[in-house]
């Protein structure tokens, strides 16, 4: 460790403690603490750092000086004394600046100085004495691990040895805590088989997200790597480095693993067997269905795509309505086995038929403009209408809207039950005749007189204009 000591000043005098008075005691307080610059480089012509802090009590600063110390995270450390400015010295100066600087030593190494100060004490005239908090520190800046410190470079290098990353997930003696716990966390364990492959960001949290993290394998016919990925090809030991790259700021970090891999997994083989049709009679119903078994995961329960028709209950399939019910079989992967391939399994519930007596009179006149629909579906329920005679008629709900001649078509549906199925019928009626004609009056105006005209076009006679 090398301390350098730079304007000396007058030394500390130990704390005394006295007894508070009725007055509400009180810490100093550090108001600001600032240094000039904030980053410095020893190639360069001035390593100069300009350091001044604000302290104040409502009964005086008792301290001439105080020590700031800088130390970084390898131990190297800086100090000067800063001194108050007032002169002369006024022990009852509620607020008190102190000033100071140093000059970075040339052979120092690169990294970032944290600052601490000697005690501020107030002054004993206050009836008590106490020592002011830690100096707070305001960020300076964004890079992580060196927010608020004093940068001291190299050539621009600041060689911050800084954990950029932690990890693995995988390993649980490491003790780590993870920053996002759901994403890191000790179950989290790569599949170390061949055909699988490993992506660190998986397993290993990144610190500084200015970095990016990379892989590389020294076993290139066990494991491959693309420099963000591990590929296992075969089965043997796979070393490799998971690293973040040597920056200005920061130096390289590398965690070097070796594991072994194994065969590659399988996909499992289900066997599954038909489901007889069934009828839609006494819903809802449970029917016994085969029972499918994998070697991956035991019993593999079916799942329902037709939920509105059945869905799976343990080894039965519970019917509630009718139409085409599908099952489908699938294991889900582990560290062991890939996941098998999804099976399908579809049979019928049949529903009883129905029909629907519907007529439309064969032939109506234009002139109604109107006609209703009327259908009776032997198994009861709503009769929907419609019709693909566009122009010729058209339907709202029960009524029939004759638009113009020609051969209009209707359909009437059942949507069906759990337990009967749809049925529809169609029916055409052709539109005839005349539209009768329409007669209007219209009021014409010329000068004071007004005249009254009625027809299926009326027009104003010559010299009249329509009365608007």
């Amino acid at each position: 460790m090398r301390i350098k000591s730079i304007a000396i000043a007058v030394a500390l005098v130990l704390p005394t403690f006295y007894a508070p008075t009725a007055q509400a005691a009180q810490k100093p307080v550090i108001e600001s603490f600032t240094f000039t610059p904030n980053e410095v480089d020893v190639l360069t012509a001035n390593t100069k750092v300009d350091i001044e802090l604000i302290a104040s009590h409502p009964s005086g600063i008792e301290n001439f000086s105080t020590l700031a110390t800088l130390t970084s995270s390898r131990n190297d450390t800086l100090s000067t004394y800063l001194t108050r400015i007032d002169s002369p010295i006024n022990p009852s100066l509620t607020k008190v600046t102190y000033r100071g600087s140093l000059t970075v030593p040339r052979d120092i190494t690169a990294g970032v100085f944290n600052f601490t100060l000697a005690a501020i004490r107030n002054n004993a005239a206050a009836g008590y004495q106490y020592v002011a908090d830690a100096v707070d520190l305001k960020k300076i800046r964004s890079l992580v691990g060196g927010e608020y410190g004093l940068l001291v470079r190299n050539g621009g290098e600041l060689n911050l040895s800084y954990d950029t990353f932690v990890g693995p997930t995988y390993d649980s003696t490491l003790g780590i805590s993870y920053n996002d716990v759901a994403n890191y966390n000790i179950s989290n364990s790569p599949i170390w088989k061949v055909g699988e492959t490993f992506t660190p960001s998986k397993y290993y949290e990144l610190r500084v997200p200015s970095l990016s993290l990379g892989v590389t394998s020294t076993t290139p016919l066990v494991c491959s790597s693309d420099g963000k990925q591990l590929k296992f090809l075969k089965e043997g030991s796979c070393t490799f480095n998971v690293s973040t790259p040597k920056t200005n700021d920061y130096v390289a970090k590398v965690s070097n693993q070796t594991v072994t891999i194994t065969t590659a997994r399988i996909k499992p083989e289900l066997i599954v067997d038909k489901i007889a049709n069934q009828t839609a009679k006494d819903l809802p119903k449970l029917v016994a269905i085969f029972q499918v078994y994998s070697t991956s995961e035991g019993y593999v329960l079916p799942q329902s795509t037709t939920p509105s028709v059945c869905f799976g209950s343990g080894f039965y399939v519970r019917i509630v309505g009718g139409g085409t019910c599908t099952l489908t079989y699938q294991t889900k992967e582990n560290a062991t086995y890939l996941a098998s391939d999804l099976y399908k399994i579809s049979f019928e519930v049949v529903r009883d038929p129905q029909t629907i007596t519907f007529t439309l009179p064969a032939k109506a006149n234009i002139s109604a403009k109107n006609l209703s629909l009327t259908s009776t579906p032997s198994g009861g329920g709503a009769v929907t209408y419609s019709t693909s005679s566009t122009g010729i008629c058209a339907i709202s709900g029960s009524t029939l809207s004759l638009l113009k001649n020609g051969n209009c078509v209707v359909v009437a549906t059942q949507i069906g039950t759990a337990t009967l199925a749809p049925a529809s019928a169609t029916s055409t009626v052709v539109i005839e005749g005349v539209v009768p004609a329409v007669k209007k009056t219209i009021t014409c105006v010329k000068g004071k007189t007004t005249k009254k005209v009625t027809g299926t076009n009326p027009k104003c006679p010559a010299g009249y204009k329509l009365k608007k």
